[in-house]
C-alpha cells in the first residue's frame, strides 16, 4: 500500500457519510492482502505452514478425528486475478486448514452455552451474549462450536451486516447457537482464529458472498460451498499475529473517530434545534429578527444532510400559522368579521339540512394555547369553519377518483396519485372527498410523517379514499384550504396530536375530537393568501437546499467508495436492479370469519362484510388504502382474532412478468 496515497484519501473517506464504515472495510481488506503490515524474512513462508497443516489433516483423517466434506474437497482452488499476494504468502481454503461445521462430544448433563443470533455482534470483535444450557438440550438441530472456533451468520441481513465472531470466553468451553451460522474450527495452532475472522469480515469475502447467496428474498443464505472453498490468503503465523494486533489498533481508532463525529453531530443538532426554537418562540419582531439573523449567520454550520431541512420546514409552518411570516395590513380588516360570516353561513346550511353536524363535539369549549397572535387574528376550530368528515351524493355510474393512503405524499404540496373508479364502487365504506377538501392521515406512522393534502383534480370533483383520513371541507370562500393545510402540517397542531393519539402500538390513531376541536389561528382571507404564497416560496428554497445537500452527500459517498476501491482493488458498489414484483400471488380468497364488534379495530373485516364476506387480497388491500406493510400487519391481527379466516397459502400462481416498469 502507498502510505502517501492512503493519507491523502483518509480525510475524504473518514468525513464522508458512512465513511468510518468504509475505513473499517478497507482495513479488513488491506489486512488479508498483505498491505497492512510489513513482511519479515524471519517469519518464514506460509507454504511450510500449509504443508504442516496438510500433514496434520491427513493424520486426523486416518484417525477418524476429522469431519470431511468429500463433495467439496475435489473443487479447484479459484484464485482471484486482481489480488497479488506477498511472496511469503500462499492461497488456501478454510476447507483445507480446518473443519467446517464441526461437532462437539460431551455428556448430555454437561453445562454448555447457547448463543442465539441476537447474541452475536456486528461490531468488530463485539462481545458474545451466551445463555447457559445443558448440552443435551441443545446438541441436536443446532451448529456446534467451542472456544477458538470462528462463526459467521449465513442468512440475510445478518450476513450483510457483518455478524461474525471468534468464540471465546464460554464458561464451559463448548456451545451451540442459531441454525443460521457457518462454523470453522482450526486444526493447527498456526491458524489464528482472529485472522480468519478478518478474512470473513473483509469485502473480498463479503461482496462475492452476497452475489453467491441463494434462496428467496428475506431468506437468502450463504452456501456452505462458498464458505468452505473461497480462496483464502494465508500469511505466516507470526504475520497473522501482527495483522490481528494492527487491525485491533486501527479499529479502536475508527471507534474513536466515530465517537468524535457523533459528538460533533450532536452539538450541531443541538445548535440547530436551539436556534430554530428561538425563531419559533420569538415574542416580538425584534426577537424574531435577532434569532433569524443568528440562523442566517450559522446556516452553513447547521445544515449538513437532507434530513436537517425538516426542522427548517417546521419553523416555516409554525411562523406561518402564528402570524410572524408576513406583515399584517390593517387595511385588510379583522378576522372577527370573517368568523361572523362563516357562522352565518353555517347556520343557514344547518337550516337547509345541507351541513353534516358533529353534535357531540359542538358543546366543547374553545381552548386556545398560550400563544400570542396578531391583533387582527382570531382563534377558531375546524369544526366552526366547515364540515368534518363530510359525505358526497352522486350517481353511481359517475366516474370518480379513489385515493389510497399511498397516493398521498409527505412532501409539501406534492401531487396526489389517485385511481379512476365508478362512484358506485367506492362510495361505501370509505372516506368521502371533493375538490377543495383538506385531508390528514390519522394513523401511525402516516400522521407522524406528515401525510396531508389539499384535494385537487378529482374526476368530476368527486372521490373517496382510505378510511384512515380525516377530512375538512370549508363552507366559506374566506377560509383557504391551503391555509388549513399549513395549520395541519405545523408543530402547533402536530405536537399535541402525537400525544393525543389513541390505540395500540402500530395502530394508534388521531381522534376526530382532536382534529375538529384543536384551536386554529385564523387571519383575514387576504393575509391567508399572502401567507400561502410566502410558504410556497420558502418551501421551494427548502427543496433546493435539500437537493444540494443530497447531491453533496451522494458525491462524498461516491468519492469515498472510489478511494477505497482504488486502494483495495475491491469495488463494493452494486448496480441497482429493476424492482421485482412478487413471483407468486395469493389467489385464495380472503373470507370473513367471526363478525367483529362495533368497537373492534377490524377495518379489513368491515370491508369484507360490505362485499359479501369475500374478496381477493389485492382488492382488499386497495380498498384498505394503506401502505402494504400496514395492510399485512392489520391482516395478521384480524386473522389472529378470527375476524378473517386463515387464507389458504398453498393456492398461488406464477406471475408472467417480474419487472415493474418505471
Amino acid at each position: 500500500m502507498d502510505a502517501e496515497r492512503f493519507l491523502a484519501e483518509f480525510g475524504h473517506i473518514a468525513n464522508a457519510p458512512g465513511g468510518i464504515q468504509q475505513l473499517r472495510e478497507m482495513v479488513y481488506q488491506l489486512a488479508i492482502t498483505g498491505a497492512l503490515t510489513p513482511q519479515h524474512g524471519i517469519d518464514g513462508d506460509a507454504r511450510q505452514l500449509l504443508a504442516d497443516i496438510t500433514t496434520l489433516r491427513n493424520r486426523l483423517i486416518r484417525e477418524k478425528a476429522y469431519k470431511r466434506l468429500p463433495k467439496l474437497e475435489s473443487a479447484a482452488l479459484d484464485i482471484p486475478s486482481f489480488i497479488e499476494l506477498p511472496t511469503s504468502w500462499c492461497w488456501t481454503r478454510l476447507l483445507d486448514i480446518g473443519e467446517i461445521s464441526p461437532r462437539n462430544d460431551a455428556p448430555d448433563e454437561a453445562a454448555a452455552s447457547f448463543i442465539p443470533m441476537r447474541g452475536f455482534s456486528e461490531t468488530h470483535m463485539g462481545a458474545l451474549v451466551p445463555e447457559t444450557a445443558k448440552w443435551g438440550s441443545i446438541k441436536k438441530g443446532f451448529p456446534h462450536f467451542r472456544n477458538g472456533d470462528v462463526v459467521i451468520a449465513k442468512i440475510t441481513p445478518c450476513f450483510e451486516n457483518g455478524k461474525a465472531a471468534v468464540i471465546a470466553g464460554l464458561e464451559h468451553s463448548i456451545g451451540a447457537g442459531t441454525t443460521e451460522l457457518h462454523v470453522f474450527r482450526p486444526i493447527h495452532a498456526g491458524i489464528l482464529p482472529g485472522y480468519i475472522y478478518l478474512f470473513l469480515r473483509s469485502p473480498y469475502f463479503a461482496v462475492e458472498g452476497e452475489k453467491n447467496m441463494t434462496g428467496t428474498a428475506g431468506q437468502r443464505r450463504l452456501p456452505t460451498e462458498y464458505f468452505a472453498t473461497r480462496a483464502l490468503p494465508l500469511p505466516s503465523s507470526a504475520e497473522q499475529s501482527r495483522i490481528v494486533a494492527k487491525v485491533d489498533e486501527l479499529m479502536a481508532l475508527c471507534d474513536w473517530l466515530e465517537a468524535q463525529q457523533q459528538a460533533r453531530r450532536k452539538l450541531q443538532n443541538n445548535l440547530r434545534q436551539s436556534i430554530l426554537q428561538a425563531v419559533t418562540s420569538a415574542n416580538s419582531p425584534h426577537e424574531l429578527q435577532t434569532s433569524w439573523a443568528r440562523l442566517a449567520e450559522n446556516f452553513g454550520r447547521l445544515f449538513h444532510v437532507p434530513e436537517d431541512v425538516a426542522g427548517l420546514r417546521e419553523v416555516i409552518y409554525q411562523l406561518a400559522v402564528t402570524g410572524r411570516l408576513v406583515v399584517q395590513d390593517s387595511a385588510e380588516g379583522d378576522a372577527k368579521g370573517l368568523l361572523a360570516e362563516i357562522s352565518s353561513t353555517r347556520q343557514k346550511l344547518i337550516a337547509e339540512k345541507k351541513y353534516k353536524r358533529a353534535l357531540k363535539l359542538e358543546s366543547e369549549p374553545l381552548l386556545p394555547p398560550e400563544i400570542g397572535l396578531p391583533s387582527t387574528w382570531q382563534w377558531s376550530r375546524l369544526l366552526d369553519l366547515g364540515e368534518i368528515n363530510p359525505r358526497n351524493n352522486a350517481e353511481a355510474d359517475l366516474t370518480a377518483t379513489f385515493l389510497p393512503m399511498r397516493g398521498v405524499s409527505e412532501r409539501h404540496n406534492a401531487p396526489l396519485r389517485g385511481e379512476p373508479r365508478l362512484w358506485g364502487e367506492i362510495n361505501k365504506g370509505y372516506t368521502h372527498i371533493s375538490n377543495g377538501d383538506v385531508i390528514l392521515a390519522k394513523i401511525t406512522p402516516c400522521f407522524e410523517n406528515g401525510k396531508a393534502a389539499v384535494i385537487r383534480d378529482l374526476n368530476n370533483g368527486l372521490g373517496s379514499g382510505s378510511t384512515e383520513f380525516h377530512v375538512f371541507r370549508s363552507i366559506h370562500p374566506g377560509v383557504l384550504p391551503s391555509f388549513v393545510y399549513l395549520f395541519l402540517k405545523s408543530p402547533l397542531f402536530r405536537f399535541h396530536g402525537e400525544i393525543n393519539m389513541v390505540g395500540t402500538a402500530g395502530q394508534k390513531r388521531l381522534p376526530t375530537g382532536y382534529f375538529a376541536l384543536h384551536a386554529m389561528p385564523l387571519p383575514t382571507t387576504m393575509e391567508q393568501v399572502r401567507i400561502v404564497i410566502r410558504v410556497n416560496e420558502l418551501m421551494t428554497l427548502c427543496d433546493s437546499l435539500e437537493s444540494k445537500l443530497l447531491t453533496g452527500k451522494n458525491l462524498a459517498e461516491h468519492l469515498a467508495r472510489t478511494a477505497v476501491s482504488s486502494i483495495t482493488g475491491i469495488a463494493n458498489e452494486q448496480e441497482e436492479e429493476p424492482m421485482k414484483a412478487p413471483q407468486t400471488d395469493l389467489i385464495a380468497p380472503l373470507r370473513l370469519g367471526v363478525s367483529p364488534a362495533v368497537n373492534d379495530q377490524a377495518s379489513l373485516a368491515t370491508i369484507l362484510a360490505r362485499n359479501n364476506g369475500e374478496m381477493n387480497a389485492k382488492d382488499l388491500w386497495q380498498r384498505f388504502g394503506g401502505e402494504i406493510d400496514a395492510f399485512y400487519a392489520q391482516l395478521k391481527t384480524e386473522v389472529a382474532h378470527g375476524w378473517i379466516l386463515e387464507p389458504t397459502v398453498a393456492e398461488v400462481h406464477e406471475n408472467q412478468s417480474n419487472t415493474v416498469s418505471a
